[in-house]
């Protein structure tokens, strides 16, 4: 099942190509991977396309699987991600296997901020057990990990767990590489959208590099009154 699925969804992506696109994505990516020339919003479409009415858990993982490890253009993989995304998945804990293995071998922007999404469903359907696993992520040697850990709450709004942003984003203040400095600015801006306040007084009394605080304030108008809500967490 998961080997036919996988062939589907190559087939509609070959379909889909358009060769005078494909450079122009693979510079932007500074990706070694060559690209078809599929715009991401289409890749994903093909996968959810292809596995429309598939309830099958296990068979979802194994094409993502197949799809990623087996990439030969970087829409695979992307379409692999958007399989992650199902209903059948969604909030399943057996994805973070997968999850991490996607982070540890993409080694990049584009999957660790999407995979950063199935961590929000699992805070939701698991907080407790996703709380550990971010807070071990948080620590861990490779940046990329650090990312998804630091982003794992996007898009929660105020289900957003300030406690567990903060765990997150503690042990990385002093990081010097961009790619942490910038995930700690954008989770932090996200944010602000629920408890601008909070956020605002977060960064004056914390040792945020330049990018960070700059992100983190990005949308707070700059006379907004000072908050009287308490630092916690």
């Amino acid at each position: 099942m998961s080997t036919a699925l996988a062939g589907d969804i190559r087939a509609h992506l070959r379909a889909a190509a358009d060769p005078s696109r494909a450079a122009g994505q693979q510079a932007y990516m500074k990706s070694s991977m060559p690209f078809l020339g599929v715009r991401v919003p289409d890749a994903r479409r093909v996968a959810k396309n292809a596995a429309k009415g598939m309830t099958d858990a296990a068979a979802l993982r194994d094409t993502a699987l197949e799809l990623w490890d087996a990439a030969a253009h970087r829409e695979e993989r992307y379409a692999a991600m958007a399989l992650l995304s199902l209903r059948p998945l969604r909030g399943d804990p057996a994805l973070v296997p997968v999850i991490e293995h996607m982070v540890r071998t993409g080694q990049w922007w584009d999957y660790t901020d999407e995979l950063a999404h199935r961590l929000a469903e699992l805070h939701d359907a698991h907080p407790e057990g996703t709380v550990a696993l971010v807070h071990a992520w948080a620590r861990a040697h490779d940046l990329w990990i650090r990312r998804i850990a630091i982003l794992s709450q996007l898009g929660r709004g105020i289900r957003l767990d300030r406690a567990v942003l903060v765990d997150a984003i503690e042990p990385n203040l002093i990081d010097r590489e961009f790619f942490i400095r910038k995930a700690i600015g954008w989770a932090l801006r996200e944010y602000a959208r629920v408890a601008p306040e909070w956020v605002r007084e977060y960064v004056a009394r914390r040792p945020l590099s330049p990018l960070s605080r700059r992100e983190a304030l990005k949308h707070l108008p700059a006379d907004q009154a000072s908050s009287r809500e308490s630092v916690r967490g």
